[in-house]
C-alpha cells in the first residue's frame, strides 16, 4: 500500500544521517496520506543502514497498524496527534541535531539573526515546553507552541518540524540545524542581533514568492 509514500518517508529518514541531524537510531520521518488517512513512519530502534521499503510501518491517524512487520517508531503518537489536528501538514520530521538541540536544552529560540532564517521561517524558532515521550503530550505541546512556524524546539529534548510534504519538512530540518551552527559559531564572537521584525518578513514574503523555479 501506498508505495511512492513509503518511498518518500524512506528516502527522507535516509537523508537524516547524510545531513548529521541524527546519531544511531534516534529521529524519525513520516508522512501522510491525506485520501486514506494513513501515515507512513520509521520504524521503531532500526538503524538507518539496516532501513529498507519493506520496514516502513503504516498506521492509521488513530495509531492502529495497518502494514509493516515492524514496529512503528515510539513517536508515532506525537506525529498522529499533530496530523488530526492541523489539516495542512502533510510531513513530519524529528531529530536530536546537535546545533539546535543544543538550544533546546537551554530552552532558547533560535531569532531570526541571518538573513537565511528569516527566508526559511519568517521569524524566530519557537520552543516548547518539555513533554513525556511516548504519548500525545508532545504533539500538544507543539500545536501549542509552535505558531506558524514550520519547525520548533522542544524543550530539553530536539527538533520538530512540519510542512505541507516530506520533502518541505525534511528541508525545514536541514535548514535549522544550519542556522543553528552558524549562530553558535557567531556566539563565541559575541552576541547575534535579530534583524527587525519589518525587515524579517519582507525577506520571507520575498522569498516564498521569488526563490527557485515557477
Amino acid at each position: 500500500m501506498l508505495e511512492e509514500l513509503k518511498r518518500q518517508v524512506l528516502e527522507a529518514n535516509l537523508m537524516l544521517p547524510q545531513y548529521g541531524l541524527v546519531a544511531w537510531t534516534s529521529g524519525n520521518v513520516s508522512g501522510l496520506d491525506p485520501e486514506s488517512g494513513l501515515v507512513a513512519i520509521k520504524p521503531s530502534g532500526v538503524r538507518y543502514e539496516h532501513l529498507a521499503l519493506e520496514d516502513i510501518a503504516l498506521v492509521d491517524l488513530e495509531g492502529n497498524q495497518v502494514e509493516g512487520r515492524l514496529r512503528p517508531s515510539v513517536d508515532a503518537a506525537t506525529h498522529l496527534y499533530v496530523y488530526r489536528h492541523r489539516s495542512d501538514i502533510g510531513g513530519m520530521v524529528h531529530t536530536h541535531s546537535t546545533y539546535a538541540t543544543a538550544f533546546a536544552a537551554l530552552g532558547r529560540p533560535i531569532e531570526p539573526c541571518l538573513t537565511a532564517l528569516a527566508d526559511e521561517f519568517g521569524g524566530p524558532i519557537p520552543v516548547g515546553e518539555f513533554a513525556p515521550i511516548g504519548g500525545e503530550e508532545i504533539g500538544q505541546e507543539i500545536l501549542r507552541s509552535i505558531g506558524h512556524s514550520p519547525a520548533i524546539l522542544m524543550r530539553q529534548h530536539g527538533v520538530f518540524t512540519v510542512g505541507p510534504s516530506v520533502e518541505a519538512a525534511l528541508k525545514a530540518a536541514v535548514m535549522v540545524e544550519d542556522a543553528a551552527r552558524t549562530l553558535w559559531v557567531a556566539m563565541q564572537i559575541g552576541e547575534p542581533q535579530p534583524l527587525p521584525a519589518e525587515v524579517v518578513q519582507a525577506l520571507h514574503q520575498a522569498y516564498r514568492s521569488n526563490y527557485g523555479q515557477r
